[in-house]
């Protein structure tokens, strides 16, 4: 498992709880699975948590070298690499073996996100890195997303044309139902919750409360987390006179900071965009309802209008807020928020997405394996309009996917694209999964880590 930082990592965040949950889950499947990362200062270069091994090399940006080298050394001593992109890949597949098998594991892209952290030059680097060098290093691995909309990033902005698997983020299994309708503040209260980065851009909730002070007497906000901004957004709160509307938490314990959900009315995150939002089904498990923008990841984990409210990219946040704090102030509109957002988190697990990463690395494994580059699936679906159905796959799906389509069926040859992945864009075109059937010249399908 090659992962930029680990969860001990000053800087960790979902991509690293993602990264430890599937190599737990590996381990506990019978697996023999290494964590290979990097060093921040103060941590040991070897290291072991929960029965699995940490090697731990380089710095912010040497880390990708130092990794590069660590496979090749090892390159004969495992079988599989699940490579985790954030951002610049690790290019693993240029140092191994033809025979090890690849899992790219891709939160989200972030193409434009570059511009925000870095100048034009390295912006250009960070994008041409991520695009077109790893789309061709990559050609023969399997993808890993974390969700429908990374998926159509990468076919859209980055052409990706290899198989996505989508393995969602999970829940813990054994997460708590306490009411946060019933523990809630009087006044309203909003909490954001989250690495405090450039492009969780933050500082726009400031303008949120602002505005709506008057509307809403007595309102809050509550922003529990650390990092870069953190200094900016304290200077920012003293020069615009919010310290008795707006507190600046820092880390906090998990006890403290699950207080403050419990209080608070609504989650905020005015983030540029992510993979999924781990936070946000954190919130939802809750009980807790999310108001963000429609972008990659945030449109995926918020259900607009059922377990919160998604505002246009770059449009009114203030507006949106506004609207669910009005539907929350109606207890009986409250309690029916909170109980679809348990709902809706309640549909996650780490067991499940753990069998689907366990699902895609038997497949690649398994002895007499068609390689990714053969495969091929024939998928035949009754649908009210076929041609309409087969343009939008045809925009969403490799080019090598041949779609037929007559008014009342479609028939699609996809060689190299899990069943999974298929299955998702099909329901991204208005397909209902009931009424597809798959076949496959290989022993198993990606359905949800099932053979079927």
């Amino acid at each position: 498992m090659v992962n930029w930082k680990d969860p001990w990592h000053p800087e960790a965040g979902g991509a690293e709880a993602y990264a430890w949950r599937m190599a737990r889950h590996l381990l506990a499947a019978g697996a023999l699975v290494t964590y290979v990362t990097a060093r921040p200062s103060g941590q040991a270069g070897d290291d072991s948590r929960d029965g699995i091994p940490i090697v731990r090399g380089g710095g912010r940006w040497t880390v990708y070298p130092w990794v590069l080298w660590w496979l090749w050394r090892h390159r004969r001593d495992f079988d599989a690499v699940i490579d985790c992109q954030n951002g610049i890949p690790f290019f693993s597949p240029w140092v191994l073996p033809r025979r090890t098998a690849v899992a790219c594991v891709i939160h989200h892209v972030h193409d434009r996100q570059f511009e925000l952290h870095f100048g034009p030059v390295l912006a250009r680097i960070g994008q041409w890195l991520e695009g077109p060098v790893a789309r061709r290093a990559y050609r023969r691995a399997v993808t890993v997303a974390v969700s429908p909309s990374t998926v159509s990033a990468l076919r859209e902005r980055l052409r990706w044309r290899g198989p996505v698997v989508v393995i969602p983020n999970g829940m813990e299994s054994s997460a708590g139902t306490g009411s946060a309708v019933s523990a809630r503040a009087e006044a309203p209260a909003l909490l954001c919750v989250g690495r405090l980065a450039v492009h969780k851009r933050v500082e726009r909730l400031l303008d949120v409360v602002d505005e709506l002070g008057e509307r809403w007497p007595g309102l809050r906000l509550d922003v529990v987390g650390d990092g870069p901004v953190l200094p900016a957004l304290r200077a920012a709160v003293a020069e615009r006179g919010l310290r008795e509307r707006v507190t600046l938490h820092g880390f906090l314990p998990t006890a403290e900071r699950d207080e403050l959900v419990s209080r608070a009315w609504l989650h905020l995150s005015a983030s540029h965009g992510e993979g999924w939002g781990l936070v946000v089904l954190e919130a939802a498990r809750a009980g807790l309802p999310t108001v963000a923008y429609d972008v990659d990841g945030l449109r995926d984990a918020v259900r607009h209008g059922e377990t919160g409210w998604l505002a246009p990219h770059d449009g009114d946040l203030t507006a949106a807020v506004d609207e669910a704090l009005t539907v929350l102030a109606d207890p009986d509109r409250a309690a029916t928020t909170a109980a679809a957002c348990r709902r809706w988190a309640a549909g996650f697990s780490w067991d499940d997405s753990g069998e689907r990463m366990r699902a895609v690395l038997d497949d690649l494994l398994a002895p007499g394996a068609v390689p990714w580059s053969e495969q091929t699936l024939v998928v035949v679906a009754a649908v009210s309009d076929g041609p309409a159905v087969a343009e939008r796959l045809r925009a969403a799906l490799p080019e090598r996917c041949r779609v037929d389509a007559e008014a009342g069926s479609l028939r699609l040859l996809a060689p190299a694209v899990p069943a999974e992945a298929l299955l998702t864009a099909l329901e991204a075109a208005g397909v209902s999964r009931e009424s597809i059937t798959v076949r496959t010249p290989l022993p198993t399908e990606l359905l949800g880590g099932r053979a079927a």
